[in-house]
């Protein structure tokens, strides 16, 4: 029996696997054959490839996000958390951003989490490093750089000067590489525009527990890529880790020092912790534990992919699993979607297989390295031409024709214009000026009396 009058399909997650797991579904649904639902505590999805370049402003960061409501006019979109799953019962029980919770039944469950930061207990890091998770830490990343270049180009207070311009980046993954390289780039270009600030002024620091960077494009483009990091100033310390780093004194393991006022995070991802209540067979590394064919192991109507999932990698071999990247969340999703229809109509399950394509990313304006997979041939790619490798990929991956378009206009525009180097920090308290003009003005206190008044007073 239905738990709805339609059975319902909740999808929780509206990220890169939710979306296009739920546009699938309703694609290929009949009209009116089930009740697709997606909640997630954002109303859009994030395309995280495109980070670095809406942190260095070369994307606008309205176009690095996709609306869940514009995207899938036939779904039902809740705005909130799944913070429990009863599989019993077939329950949900949801946090809204406002109001109380409440519980939903459900008839299929499409587990599309993703990943959050992969974080240790640190002394300071809780309280002076910046993810690169969301749009919104993109954009507080540009506002704060820019605002140190400003208060550097502000003093002659010289640590005042070198905590400003020191930039410390942990993790030499795709999301560190990018991010410092595009970083970067957009600092060199803000200089020309300061009195006392040069490029020669600027320190910034990569660090990885790793020996290697951008381990995801090969030994030797990653060399390419440390050394090219390295020929524009940045300073790489393989093989190393972070320390502590309290009120902005960062301290490496292999006992460098140094003082910041900015520290990203980007030393890689995990599942969302949530998952260990959703009662799921959960993997060593706590991954929802699924099948070739995305269903959950043990279960007929639940399905999982991404960032959350330990999907076998077919194409790989036997005991590999599938990498957490877009290009595999793409491809599940779709399998995923076709899945959950065969599932309604008892029909059988299809396996995911997908071979590596390769792999891009870009370091900056025109820099970048590609690995790309043809048949079984790897080309090597870097510099330039592999800068519009990832451009024309990520451009194409990027879901709707409407970011497609809007994306394009971003980087064509780009061609003819100057980068915008203008921090708008007063973003993030909007409100502080209408304040500090409407809040009453306290009276000033009464001046005391002399003394030899009050002796005559008296």
């Amino acid at each position: 029996m239905s738990t709805t009058e339609r059975p319902r399909i909740l999808v929780v997650g509206g990220g890169y696997v939710g979306l296009y797991a739920a546009r699938r579904i309703l694609k290929k649904m009949r009209y009116a054959e089930a009740t697709v639902t997606v909640v997630d505590p954002r109303s859009y999805m994030t395309y995280q490839p495109f980070l670095p370049e809406a942190a260095a402003g070369s994307i606008s960061p309205r176009h690095v996000v996709v609306p869940l409501r514009r995207v899938l006019p036939k779904a039902e979109v809740l705005t909130g958390r799944v913070t429990t799953i009863d599989q019993d019962r077939k329950v949900a029980s949801i946090t809204p951003i406002v109001g109380e919770a409440y519980e939903l039944p459900f008839d299929y469950l499409v587990v599309a989490l993703g990943a959050v930061s992969r974080t240790f207990p640190i002394p300071g890091l809780a309280e002076n490093g910046i993810g690169m998770k969301g749009v919104e830490e993109a954009i507080g990343l540009r506002n704060h750089v820019l605002e140190q270049l400003d208060k550097a180009d502000s003093t002659a207070d010289e640590d005042v000067r070198r905590k400003a311009l020191t930039f410390v980046f942990v993790g030499g993954g795709f999301a560190g590489a990018e991010t410092i390289g595009e970083v970067e780039d957009m600092a060199r270009d803000a200089a020309k525009y300061y009195t006392n600030v040069k490029r020669e002024d600027m320190r910034f620091v990569l660090v990885d527990a790793a020996d290697k960077i951008l381990p995801e494009v090969g030994p030797e483009l990653g060399k390419w890529g440390l050394e090219h990091l390295q020929k524009r100033g940045i300073e790489v310390y393989l093989s190393t880790s972070m320390e502590s780093c309290v009120g902005g004194h960062v301290v490496l393991k292999n006992g460098l020092e140094v003082d910041s006022n900015t520290l990203v995070w980007t030393a890689g991802v995990k599942p969302n912790p949530v998952l260990a209540r959703y009662g799921l067979p959960l993997g060593p590394r706590g991954h929802v534990d699924t099948a070739a064919t995305l269903q959950v192991q043990g279960t007929d109507y639940v399905w999982a992919a991404g960032d959350n999932a330990q999907v076998p990698d077919l194409a790989a071999g036997e005991g590999k699993w599938c990498p957490p990247n877009a290009q595999h969340a793409l491809r599940q999703a779709k399998v995923l979607g076709d899945n959950v229809i065969s599932g309604m109509r008892g029909f059988p399950q299809q396996t995911y297989k997908h071979a590596n394509k390769g792999a891009v990313a870009g370091l900056g304006l025109h820099k970048g390295v590609a690995m790309v997979v043809i048949g079984k041939t790897k080309i090597k790619i870097k510099g330039r031409l592999a800068w519009y490798f990832h451009r024309g990929y990520h451009g194409m991956a990027v879901p709707t024709w409407n970011r497609k378009i809007r994306v394009l206009a971003d980087w064509t525009l780009g061609m003819f214009l100057k980068r915008e180097v203008v921090s708008l920090g007063a973003m993030e308290n909007p409100r502080e000026e209408f304040y500090e003009a409407a809040r009453p003005v306290e009276a000033p206190a009464a001046k005391a009396a002399p003394a030899d008044e009050k002796a005559k007073a008296s």
